[in-house]
């Protein structure tokens, strides 16, 4: 990863003049979000960085609203340095954090690694009733499975149970695993952590539209339960009959009816 310093030092039409910084140098760019071009103003080693990693450069200034731009702003960012990084929105491939030893490397894979332990999850939330499950089935290497499961009653919705599942599943794990697998269906999960999370800390956690993370607690939690171990994520299409998301899937669906029903009962006495 490298980290770079973004500010908006001018506006000429419809184009705005960011400078990038990195340690003592710097150079210029000028993006216009109406038309979504972007040019380089220097011909130097820095902007050949930036070249290089134009496609991140590009996602993150195309993500940030029209409405955000003005200058003064500010903001960090971090880059994949010359890394294949259109491989990462790959549904095939396995997306690897490697963070032991305080390190932050993230990479993607074909296979999976073997030795680590496998948390299936999955959530479920009925807007209707304002109740919530979440399952996460836990597989060790040994082949044994082990399940963890809770209910939300307060309001939410069906991506933030996603998270709260991983979350449980990692917290229901004894420390001494640091090779593990989340097997999801939700890209929010698996991009929060391995994308947007470690720009949120470079930022007091604020986005790219300079506004405060939604759900900070929530994540700040996903962030620190994966300090210190290996994580690889695993996407899989929900509802495809895969084994065990399709368990988490009924799982999750049964406790936030259950519970809903309980609320229900509750409220005719």
């Amino acid at each position: 990863m490298l980290v770079f310093g973004l500010e908006i030092v001018d506006k000429v039409g419809c184009y705005y003049k960011i400078k990038i910084s990195y340690h003592n140098k710097h150079t210029f760019i000028a993006f216009s979000p109406a038309r979504r071009n972007l040019i380089f103003l220097k011909n130097d080693k820095l902007t050949q960085i930036i070249e290089n990693n134009e496609y991140q450069i590009r996602k993150m200034l195309h993500n940030k609203r029209i409405s955000t731009y003005y200058v003064g702003f500010k903001i960090k960012f971090a880059i994949r340095n010359n890394k294949q990084v259109q491989l990462f929105n790959d549904p095939k491939k396995i997306i690897v954090l490697d963070r032991r030893n305080g390190q932050y490397i993230s990479y993607v894979k074909d296979r999976p690694d073997p030795e680590a332990v496998v948390i299936f999850t999955d959530g479920c939330y009925l807007h209707e009733f304002n109740s919530g499950g979440y399952v996460a089935l836990i597989k060790k290497p040994n082949n044994l499975y082990n399940i963890t499961w809770g209910h939300i009653n307060e309001k939410s919705n069906s991506t933030l149970i996603e998270l709260l599942a991983a979350i449980k599943g990692l917290e229901y794990l004894p420390q001494n695993f640091k090779k593990i697998r989340i097997v999801t269906d939700s890209r929010y999960v698996i991009k929060g952590l391995t994308e947007w999370v470690i720009n949120w800390q470079l930022n007091d956690w604020y986005t790219i539209q300079g506004r405060k993370v939604r759900n900070i607690d929530y994540w700040q939690k996903f962030e620190e339960l994966t300090r210190n171990k290996y994580i690889e994520f695993q996407w899989i299409k929900g509802h495809s009959f895969h084994f065990e998301n399709t368990i988490c899937d009924r799982y999750a669906k049964q406790i936030a009816l259950a519970n809903a029903k309980i609320k229900l009962a509750k409220k005719s006495i």
